[in-house]
């Protein structure tokens, strides 16, 4: 959560994959990859996940990926 300090500044969010350097994004680590989708399966986007662009790129991969062989489900009724 972003939050206010003084004078209207927001503090900046670090990215979770950058600041753990050895953590890689694979596609069948479901427990990671759950933690970026919301509760009707959808992708976090950029700006709620905390992400850089880079890793939100290969995030958005993986996830994709793993929908496509059967790992992730595409939508949650």
């Amino acid at each position: 959560m972003v939050r206010r300090e003084r004078g209207g500044r927001r503090k900046k969010r670090v990215c979770s994959f950058c600041a753990d350097k050895r953590s890689l994004i694979d596609y069948k680590e479901l427990n990671k990859l759950t933690k970026y989708t919301s509760e009707r399966g959808k992708i976090l986007p950029r700006r709620v996940s905390g992400n850089c662009a880079k890793h939100q790129r290969a995030l958005t991969i993986a996830i994709k990926r793993s929908r496509y062989i059967g790992l992730l489900p595409y939508m949650i009724d």
